[in-house]
């Protein structure tokens, strides 16, 4: 183990990375989620609501718009998970328990978010003694996109980015230390191939196989528990193509980083923890510490599964979610080039 580094890195690394992840990053009592308030009222007793909404701390109010149709936008861009709609006559409704008084608009593409929100009831309308408490009952929270809260709508659009992850990743990280231990590396050597080239030629083949498992979970999906693609097709594929790219040039990375295949795993495994905890898969980002988010913004899934969130179950495009696809690509240009620079390092 003395000679095994990276064995004996994970001995220590993967049990304190597990400890700091679950006690720290991980919390189920969120706070702070992205919050956009829509008063139409805009009365003593509207904002006075509106400030205790904020102190409850669950929500942080991100913006102020005018119209419960700009809420709807923010929504489906994924730029806030709720949206606080208050009617003109707010302080008419208030005092009548037959209509709503306030509405709460949730992004219920997000597994646990809807759930959160219905805490949001027991914030009391009034602080006037005259108004009775149970007064809070006329809170209505709407989930959209997912109005029966069924676990495989939310859950599968986040797997993709897993199953991906997992696949893509082993494939490329064992690619070059196994060409080095079957003897091939010396014959690459003496080709007049480059090392990007070289880099490119692991890559592409893997790009149409990572398509095809997206095809079969998005017919596996649909068949087997009816989860809809309600965006463009060609939109969570250019999407997929990305992630993929990005997933298979890290693995290289990791391959030129070795010097055995079963190594090359041990680094993927290293990898995948991080990235399923913290990509908002489970539990929602913006209810993890600034410390956690800013690993979570380093991570290629994190930006695969808002965009195959927003594609599939908000309708939202590639245009309304550019920075996600953008940093994709960057992820995976950057992680090729250093691939190909260390494996130009290695052949020397």
């Amino acid at each position: 183990m003395r000679r095994d580094r990276l064995t004996f890195a994970m001995i220590f690394g993967i049990p304190l990375m597990q400890i700091i992840l679950f006690g720290y990053a991980i919390n189920t009592d969120v706070r702070n989620l992205k919050t956009a308030v829509a008063d139409e009222a805009n009365t003593h007793l509207s904002r006075d609501f509106v400030s205790r909404l904020n102190a409850t701390q669950v929500t942080n109010i991100h913006s102020r718009v005018t119209t419960v149709a700009e809420l709807e936008e923010l929504l489906r861009s994924g730029e806030i998970s709720i949206g606080i709609s208050i009617p003109h006559d707010f302080d008419r409704r208030v005092a009548d328990d037959t209509r709503a008084a306030v509405h709460i608009l949730v992004d219920g593409s997000d597994p646990t978010i809807a759930g959160i929100a219905d805490q949001l009831r027991n914030i009391p309308l009034s602080f006037d003694t005259a108004m009775p408490q149970e007064r809070t009952s006329v809170i209505e929270v709407r989930p959209y996109y997912n109005p029966e809260r069924r676990t495989p709508v939310n859950i599968i659009p986040g797997l993709l980015g897993v199953i991906l992850m997992m696949t893509m990743m082993i494939f490329t990280a064992v690619a070059v230390v196994r060409e080095r231990e079957r003897g091939n590396l010396e014959l690459l050597i003496n080709t007049p191939v480059t090392s990007a080239e070289l880099m490119i030629g692991k890559v592409l083949p893997y790009i149409f196989i990572g398509l095809v498992q997206l095809a079969v979970i998005l017919a596996a999906g649909d068949l087997l528990f009816d989860v809809p693609v309600r965006g463009s097709v060609l939109d969570l594929y250019l999407a997929g193509c990305a992630y993929i790219a990005a997933n298979l040039a890290l693995g290289l990375f990791f391959s030129t980083a070795v010097s055995s295949q079963f190594q090359a795993i041990q680094l993927t495994f290293f990898m995948m923890l991080p990235s399923i905890l913290l990509s908002g898969f489970i539990f929602p980002f913006d209810g993890m510490p600034k410390a956690a988010q800013w690993i979570g913004e380093a991570l290629p899934i994190t930006h695969f599964i808002r965009l195959t969130r927003g594609i599939m179950l908000r309708e939202a495009s590639l245009g309304d979610m550019p920075v996600e696809l953008i940093y994709l690509v960057v992820f995976a240009v950057v992680a090729m080039t250093a691939a190909a620079l260390r494996f130009s390092k290695r052949l020397d």
